[in-house]
This record gives structure tokens, sequence and C-alpha cells, in this order.
């Protein structure tokens, strides 16, 4: 990274061009890519012993990668029934252990689900919940960031507003800001222009301080999408996401952090290099207008 990169990019899972298993083999290909960040993809499960996790630290220390682990899909903080509650806090208590114990700084996860409640109750659930494990983690020593995600369809709990108040209301929590969700939430193509994105990170300031700007943990991908929101990913150049615009918006709001990138096979590092190159780029055009 040069002085003037405030932001670490890398794939999400795996890039898909590594030609060996394992996290190991692809932290030390994410940095043979000239990428400065991975993000472990436990999404089904966690299986991973004390010592892998060790394995796991030292290649992010010796390859000067940045980690962060998106926990289990199967993870819902408005659980209908004590034991599904008691399974999902299990999944998201073992992500975070033992990505702490692996080097990552940052947990990624869905929320939950409204299941037809009220948002504002669902709300208030999950924010208990959020607590009650944020406090936990701290007793343990556990010292990492909850983020919660949002999600891509309105039927879900996961709006940026829901994310922004968990992480005011809740130590230890900030957003996993997924801006292609945030589009195809919309579901009419909507936001997605610079003065949309703008908007978003004025209410992540304006609610959480400069300090969560300069933390932040974002996803982007293309989307497919219908009026119900989020249908699939899809390759950057089959998208109609503004990234040009959002990059924009992110070097304008002086952004730090990392930018996590989802694309189908074969197009994962292609569009993670694709993101990381236009980022540069606009950052040269950025220093060379402040010349003149």
């Amino acid at each position: 990274m040069t002085q003037a990169e405030t932001l670490r990019f890398g794939t999400v899972g795996s890039p898909q061009t590594a030609t060996k298993s394992g996290t190991p083999a692809a932290i030390e290909h994410s940095a043979e890519l000239g990428l400065h960040h991975l993000e472990i993809a436990w999404t089904r499960s966690v299986r991973v012993g004390d010592d892998t996790c060790a394995e796991i630290k030292s290649a992010s220390q010796a390859n000067g990668i940045s980690l962060s682990v998106h926990a289990p899909y199967f993870i819902n903080l408005n659980s209908q029934t004590e034991e599904k509650m008691q399974a999902s806090d299990d999944r998201l208590l073992t992500a975070c252990r033992k990505g702490f114990l692996a080097g990552a700084t940052d947990i990624v996860f869905h929320p939950g689900s409204y299941h037809k409640q009220p948002a504002e109750l669902v709300y208030e659930r999950i924010c208990e919940k959020l607590t009650e494990i944020s406090a936990r983690l701290e007793a343990e020593g556990v010292a990492v960031t909850l983020r919660p995600e949002t999600m891509g369809r309105e039927s879900v709990f996961g709006s940026l507003e829901e994310v922004v108040g968990l992480s005011r209301d809740v130590p230890n929590v900030l957003p996993c800001v997924d801006w292609a969700h945030l589009h195809a939430r919309a579901g009419d193509g909507s936001f997605n222009s610079y003065d949309e994105f703008a908007r978003a990170l004025t209410l992540i300031r304006d609610t959480l301080g400069e300090d969560a700007l300069e933390r932040t943990h974002n996803h982007i991908s293309g989307i497919a999408y219908t009026a119900k929101g989020e249908k699939s990913h899809i390759p950057l150049n089959e998208s109609d996401l503004q990234y040009r615009e959002l990059l924009q918006a992110f070097l304008d709001f002086g952004m730090g952090g990392t930018v996590g990138i989802e694309a189908p096979h074969p197009f994962h590092t292609a569009d993670c290099l694709v993101f990381q190159a236009t980022y540069r780029r606009l950052l040269d055009e950025q220093a060379e207008r402040e010349k003149n």
C-alpha cells in the first residue's frame, strides 16, 4: 500500500485463482496479487482447530494481510425458539473466538429475520441479544469488532439505519456496509448515485463519529435484483452498480478500513483487482488536482 491509501482491498473467501487450498495459502496468494485483506468465509460452519488458527495468524502477519471473518449464514439473533437461539449464539461466539485466535479483528454476520414481527420489536430483541454477546466476548478477552451486515431484501432485518443503530447502541459493534445489498434492497434501481452514497456516509459519521469512517468494513460486488430485492451476486461488468461514484465518495469522506469483494466464478479475483485499481486511479487524480 502507498502512504496515501487508507483502504485495504481483498476478497470475501479465498481468491478463486488460488492454486492451493486452506486459509494460509489464500493469504499468501492474496499478497502475491498485491491485495492487503482477506475475509475468511466460515459461512457454513466453523470447524478449525487452535493450531490452524495459529497458522492463519502467522501467515497474515508474515504477508501483511489483515483479516476479517464472515460468520455462518445460519445466525439469527431473532430466532423464535430457545433451542434455535442458543444454536445461533453458539455459531456467532465460536466464529468470534476462533477468528480472534486466527488474528481477525472483525466478525461479519447476518443479524436476523423479522419473522413478520414489527421492525421496532425485532430491533429491540436483536439489540438486547447483541449486547449480551458483546459483553460475554469482552469478559473473555476476545477483542473483536462485531459487524452486523446490511442486507439485500427489505423482508430481512438489516437496513442501513438498523445496522447503524445497533452500532450506536451496543459496545464493540460497527457496521458492515454491503453497498450492493443496499442498492438491491431499494428494489427500484436507486441507492446508486454519488449523492445517495454520500448521504449514507453522512449518516454513519453523524451517528457514530469520524472514527467510524476511519474503521469502515465494506462489501461491494455486482448484484442482480428484483422489486423484492437481492437476487444474486453477478460479475461487475454485468452490473449497474455505479462503483466509481461509490469509491469517489469513499475518498471524499476520508474513509479508512477494509473493502471485501464478492463475485461469482471466475470473476472473483479480477473484480477485486478492478476495484483496487479504480480506487488507486481516483487517488492519483485527487493528488493531481491538489497539485494544480
